[in-house]
């Protein structure tokens, strides 16, 4: 649960503000059906930049029944539920023009970034599984170092990128 508060905290939080250009959607996949939690920057509200009070929101999400997957139904202002996989949400942000990438250490070394919408997709504590790799396919693999780094690092220095 660390794992993902961390990540929803460098998403979204700046010093005194909420990113309101930014989302980010978990895919929370440990058992039973596959559940995506959504924050949105520009209408989050009520949450604090801390692991305690982002995992408390997630936790009572996963309280409620998946609704139907493609069905995002609101938990409170700015976070939303669905059921559905990294598939899902993959045709979802081809289908708004989002341009999908994978952060893989061994990827091509980033570029410049365009101000095209992207989606990047990173793993937790772990790597991808073969399956998952499989389904990440058609996304260009970026590396932000020959390091592998924490996914919350990873966030921050993307958003440094896109902010330059």
């Amino acid at each position: 649960m660390d794992v993902l508060a961390r990540a929803v905290n460098a998403a979204l939080f700046v010093s005194h503000g909420i990113r309101t250009d930014s989302s980010i959607t978990l895919h929370l996949m440990g058992g039973g059906i596959a559940r995506r939690v959504r924050f949105d920057g520009e209408s989050l509200r009520g949450v604090h930049p801390d692991e305690r009070s982002i995992s408390g929101h997630i936790k009572s999400i996963m309280k409620r029944p998946v609704p139907p997957i493609g069905a995002w139904q609101r938990a409170s202002a700015g976070i939303a539920h669905s059921g559905g996989s990294i598939e899902d949400t993959l045709r979802e942000w081809e289908s708004e023009g989002v341009k999908s990438c994978v952060l893989d250490a061994r990827g091509s070394r980033l570029g410049r970034l365009n101000d095209s919408p992207i989606g990047f997709v990173l793993s937790d504590h772990l790597p991808f599984t073969d399956d998952e790799n499989a389904t990440l396919e058609g996304c260009q693999k970026v590396s932000l170092g020959s390091e592998w780094l924490q996914g919350h690092a990873c966030i921050v220095i993307l958003h440094h990128l896109l902010d330059g």
